[in-house]
Order: structure tokens, then C-alpha cells, then sequence
């Protein structure tokens, strides 16, 4: 997840002070005596792993931050990064590391058992084969040509957003985990190395799992962005050497990625900002795909993942790129609210008017507001089955002075009740926004207002 600080630190320095930094990096060849690969897309499509290792945390570190137990050796963190060809945009696609695939056949790195192709869950093809094996497997279920690998673990991510001086996230809701220790509040937090690992490693903050932890991801990615190119680190030399030296003194990346590539790809990229960025999760299929000596995998959609690596392949955006406005932040997207609007004026289309401001919000409304039986309503009122009481909650924000009552047996549609007291409707957003047809969101939809 730091690529793409050290990138954009490269844009603002230059050959000459990055030259010899890349020494540092340890070399690895997963690309060695690969066959059939698919064929070379638009752009570039670096394979960026986060892997569990943990042997240069202390003690103090390990017990802080609840990074106890034997690692897994094993992938905790998958993402396909595209560079757009004219360097103006990354796309980054999380891939979940229970996701069920067939692993190519190989020879085991730790048996040297030969195996033919056969099921497992994603993150096994780095125990079974390492970096090879897991770039041949998200090739062959892709069919995206991957063109470099980065593998970053625990470590250097830690080290590396220490010597940024921290990311800043916010939650709209509280986000507590026992496993990792996370805790905190509704609001704005900067968070230091282990605070973020604490963060991104998360998968038991509410009932998401592992989908709801790959969000934070991107959202803690779409920050790093937003810290680096606010921060002064492109413009100063010594902070540069620092954070890149941190990056790369603990990474394993393929022998193709040196000093060359950083300077050229960063140089192209110097107006790079979080609303050059777009972030998205394979579409899912089926949550639960029971699979015989495996256990419980996710399986993609085939059609809609299918069209997402299409429009990697051909360097397509995957988000609609708008620009960004002061917005509340709530629980719950305004795309997932279906909501009818009833006038409770005696205003001649004041129904339709609001119909359409909520709709401009991204509120999902019948398009058909209706008039209510009482039409001297003086308060705007939402009303909600108090199983929706957080989508309730949601659209109240948008209605600056509205109330909310509960109406038992409503159902998922909410209803507003516009009284006289209306005076616009205010922008909303979530922090899991859903956008378009693969649920991607810029940078800057994402990052703290």
C-alpha cells in the first residue's frame, strides 16, 4: 500500500538523489519460465501483496498491537495497482484473500510435492509457491498481465507511515475490534504505524469481515495519497531519502523495478492527487462457497469481474470521476436508501421538487412523489420502519431539521413527509460509497472532508 507514496516522492526529487536508493530492495523473479501468459494490456499492472511477516517487530510492538502468534506465511492483503498509459490515473482492485480459485499446477516450495491444478482459497498459492505461483494464479483467473510485483510486510508498513509523521482516517461510526486492539471513536483520528497496521488488519468491527477490512484498505491508501502530496515530502530531499529508504529497505519487488521505472513512472505523475485515484473490490458472486476440504470461499461474479479486468486490460476508468463536494458524512450510502416523497404543503410541486433534490443526492426515490392526507404540516418528518433506523439516520442528514418517527411494519422504502419548514437538501456521503457498475470510488470520495 506504500507504492504509491514512494512513486509520487520520486515525481518531486528526481534521478539524481533516488539513483542508488533501490539498492536496498530485496530481488526476487516471479515472472521466471512463465508460459501462456495473457496478453499485454494499456498502462502498467503492478501485483501489490501484504504479507504477514513479522520478524523485526519488538516485543514492545508485538504486544502493543496484538501481533502475536506464528505467521502464516501467506498472503494478507492482494491488490492489482493500474497505471493508467498517460500515468493520469491508478485504478486499484482488492482481490479477497478468501477467494475461491484454481491454483495452477506447480511443484510445492516446501515439499517439492509436484500437484496439478486443484481449489483453494487465493492467499494459499503464496504458502504453496511464493510470488510465482501467486501471479500465475491472479493471471490465470484475471487473464490482466501483471508487469510488476511489490510485496510489502508488516514492517515496512509500520515504519513507513511513522516516517510520513502519520495518516489521518475518520469513521462515522465507532470501530472497535478485539482481535487487532482497534478502537476508535466517531470523528477524525491521525494515526501512527501500528495505529494504521491496527487499522488495515481489522476484520471484526462489525459483520463485513474481510470485505469491510478491504475498504479501510482503500480508504487508508486513498490518505497515504492525500499525506504524501499535502505533506512536503515530494519537495524536500531529506525527507524523500527517508520515507523511500524505510519503504524499500524491507520490500521484495521483481528485478524490473528499479530506479529507471520510479523516476520515469513518477515523473509523469506530478499532479497526481486522491482524485486521480479510484479504488474497487472484485464484484462478488457468493459470499459462502462451501468447497470440500477448503471451507467457506468467495466466489466472483463471473460476468461483472469479467467486464472489471476488461476495463483494466483496456485501460478504461472504472469510476465516474466528479468533483468532489462538502458532503456529512453518514452510516449509510444514499445509493442504498429507496425513498418516497410525500408533499405535506399546500405548495404546487413542492413534492417533485424534492424528489429531485434528494435524487441529485443519489437517494434511490420513487421518481413519483405524492401528496399527503394532511397538507398543513409545518415540520419535515422521515418516516422509517426501525429496522432502517440507520438509513433513517441518513437521510435526516440530508434534511437539515427534520424529525424522525418510527412506523413499525413500513418496510425498506422510507418516507418524507415535506413540511413547511423545507429549505433544501443537504450533499450526504458514506465511507463505503458505492459507485457505478463496479462499485468504485475516486480517492477523494473517500478521504477524510
Amino acid at each position: 500500500m506504500t507504492l504509491s507514496a514512494t512513486v509520487l516522492a520520486a515525481a518531486g526529487i528526481g534521478h539524481a538523489l533516488v539513483t542508488g536508493i533501490d539498492t536496498g530492495i530485496a530481488r526476487i523473479d516471479p515472472f521466471k519460465d512463465m508460459k501462456n501468459r495473457p496478453a499485454a494490456g494499456h498502462g502498467m499492472n503492478v501485483l501489490l501483496v501484504g504479507t504477514d511477516g513479522r520478524d523485526r517487530i519488538t516485543d514492545a510492538e508485538r504486544q502493543k498491537y496484538r501481533l502475536g502468534g506464528a505467521p502464516c506465511h501467506c498472503t494478507d492483503t492482494i491488490m492489482i495497482v493500474h497505471i493508467s498509459a498517460d500515468h493520469g490515473r491508478a485504478s486499484v482492485v482488492s482481490l479477497p484473500r478468501d477467494s475461491y480459485a484454481v491454483m495452477p499446477p506447480h511443484t510445492d516450495q516446501n515439499s517439492g510435492e509436484k500437484h496439478h491444478a486443484h481449489p483453494v482459497k487465493i492467499n494459499a498459492a503464496y504458502a504453496e509457491g511464493g510470488p510465482q505461483l501467486t501471479v500465475r494464479t491472479v493471471e490465470n483467473m484475471t487473464h490482466v498481465k501483471i508487469d510488476h510485483y511489490l510485496e510489502v510486510d508488516f514492517t515496512s508498513f509500520m515504519r513507513t507511515v511513522d516516517v510520513l509523521g502519520g495518516v489521518e482516517v475518520c469513521t462515522a461510526r465507532p470501530l472497535r475490534d478485539s482481535y487487532t486492539g482497534l478502537d476508535l471513536g466517531v470523528g477524525t483520528h491521525r494515526l501512527d504505524g501500528g495505529q494504521a497496521l491496527q487499522y488495515v488488519r481489522s476484520r471484526h468491527t462489525d459483520g463485513a469481515g474481510d470485505l469491510g477490512r478491504m475498504q479501510r484498505q482503500q480508504r487508508f491508501l486513498a490518505s497515504l495519497i492525500a499525506r504524501t502530496t499535502s505533506s512536503g515530502v515530494l519537495l524536500n530531499p531529506v525527507r524523500f531519502r527517508d520515507v523511500t529508504r524505510t519503504l524499500l529497505g524491507s520490500v521484495r519487488a521483481d528485478k524490473g523495478f528499479g530506479t529507471e521505472e520510479l523516476v520515469q513512472l513518477a515523473g509523469a505523475m506530478r499532479s497526481f492527487t486522491p482524485s486521480s485515484s479510484e479504488f474497487t473490490t472484485v464484484p462478488i458472486g457468493n459470499l459462502d462457497h462451501p468447497v470440500p476440504n477448503i471451507g467457506s470461499t468467495v466466489q466472483w461474479d463471473p460476468v461483472k469481474s469479467e467486464k472489471l479486468f476488461r476495463a483494466l486490460r483496456e485501460d478504461r476508468p472504472l469510476a465516474a470521476h466528479r468533483y468532489r463536494e462538502k458532503a456529512v458524512a453518514v452510516d449509510v450510502s444514499p445509493q442504498q436508501i429507496r425513498v418516497q416523497v410525500e408533499n405535506a404543503t399546500m405548495a404546487a410541486g413542492l413534492g417533485m421538487k424534492v424528489d429531485a433534490a434528494l435524487r441529485a443526492t443519489r437517494f434511490r426515490t420513487t421518481r413519483t412523489p405524492v401528496n399527503a392526507t394532511d397538507r398543513a404540516a409545518k415540520r419535515t418528518l422521515v418516516l422509517y420502519d426501525p429496522r432502517w433506523d440507520r438509513s433513517a439516520a441518513s437521510l435526516a442528514a440530508a434534511l437539515p431539521g427534520a424529525q424522525s418517527q418510527p412506523v413499525p411494519g413500513q418496510g425498506p422504502v422510507l418516507k418524507v413527509r415535506v413540511g413547511a419548514d423545507y429549505h433544501g437538501v443537504r450533499r450526504v456521503r458514506a465511507e463505503d460509497a458505492y459507485q457505478g457498475e463496479f462499485g468504485a470510488v475516486t480517492g477523494d470520495e473517500v478521504v477524510c472532508p
